[in-house]
């Protein structure tokens, strides 16, 4: 094995940059050579590759989202098209494919190795932090980081007006940035994906508040299924409790920006480990960190939906918020 190719899937996550840099950056310097991969498996179907070299990954570190790209791409899930990508690597002479994403784009990536035994590394990139078999994934830190400044921001308004915020946070099934977020900015309360809501629980911790003088309250939600949930909350506090309310949601700005250092010596750590693990590939397998270690698991580990929920976590968020 002599030539890699490395592309990021699905959403977009600060540090993708990073692990890129360090993938391309670790095979150079043992003598091999390294493609990318123009938007995600759309591009693998097209064969768009770029050669990258040494200072093809120069300067990114500091970069949000991915200088190859991204895409979601419906195709790669029929095996005619998979079979077309395939081709196009074989006719390129690569050797081994990375793929930094989540768990659609491990789904995608395990798919080419069950079909025509392509060997393939997973890197686990989602602000979500929904994939098991790894305690993180590359991007979550900078998203959390993100939300809470947002959320510092808002409360300076919701003191000085005595309002109540529903404050939207991404997360379709995954409720650890909710979760972190709420803690993190002190919020009254936090509304998960996928349950139901308790509005005596909400109002409840209004009233609470205010019994204490509290100006102002700050409510998390995450999106679930689809965004803008937070709009029939503040309606049916209104209509059943007379409770006004203001809605903010911080959508895709919780994707961008330049990524933490947290997430940039993840990113780095697992782009070096995925390089290293092709030196002496045997079976495909996922980076991942687990137990504050940065190792490898099988893919079927990692295929699992993990919807990050912390029930730890949420009980002191309860506690505390009185």
């Amino acid at each position: 094995m002599s030539t890699f190719a490395i592309l990021t899937s699905g959403g977009d996550s600060p540090g993708m940059n990073c692990a890129i840099r360090a993938f391309t950056r670790t095979l150079i310097f043992s003598g091999h050579k390294v493609y990318g991969v123009k938007k995600g498996y759309e591009g693998l179907i097209a064969g768009d590759f770029i050669k990258l070299k040494a200072s093809s990954v120069g300067n990114i570190l500091q970069r949000g989202g991915t200088f190859l790209q991204s895409s979601r791409s419906e195709e790669f899930k029929d095996k005619k098209f998979r079979k077309i990508a395939y081709d196009k690597l074989k006719e390129s002479n690569i050797d081994g494919l990375a793929v930094i994403g989540g768990d659609g784009s491990f789904k995608g990536a395990y798919a080419l190795w069950e079909d025509f035994k392509f060997p393939v590394i997973g890197i686990p990139g989602t602000i979500d932090n929904d994939i098991s078999g790894t305690d993180y994934t590359i991007g979550h830190d900078t998203a959390v980081h993100t939300a809470v400044d947002a959320v510092d921001k808002i409360r300076d308004t919701a003191f000085s007006h005595d309002r109540v915020f529903l404050i939207e946070v991404m997360g379709r099934r995954s409720s650890s940035i909710a979760i972190k977020t709420a803690l993190c900015s002190g919020a009254e309360n936090v509304v998960l994906p996928n349950q139901e809501v308790d509005y005596q629980d909400l109002v409840q911790s209004i009233k609470r508040g205010e019994s204490r003088g509290k100006k102002g309250s700050i409510f998390i939600v995450a999106e679930g299924a689809r965004e803008g949930r937070s709009y029939d909350i503040q309606k049916n506090l209104q209509a059943k409790y007379g409770i006004s309310s203001r809605v903010c949601i911080l959508g895709h700005i919780q994707r961008g920006g330049s990524p933490s250092p947290h997430d940039r010596l993840i990113a780095t750590e697992m782009g070096f480990l995925a390089a290293e693990s092709f030196l002496k590939f045997d079976e495909p397998k996922v980076i991942r960190q687990k137990n504050g270690q940065i190792s490898t698991a099988s893919f079927s580990e990692c295929l699992a939906n993990d919807d990050g929920i912390d029930f730890e976590h949420i009980e002191v968020i309860k506690k505390i918020s009185i």
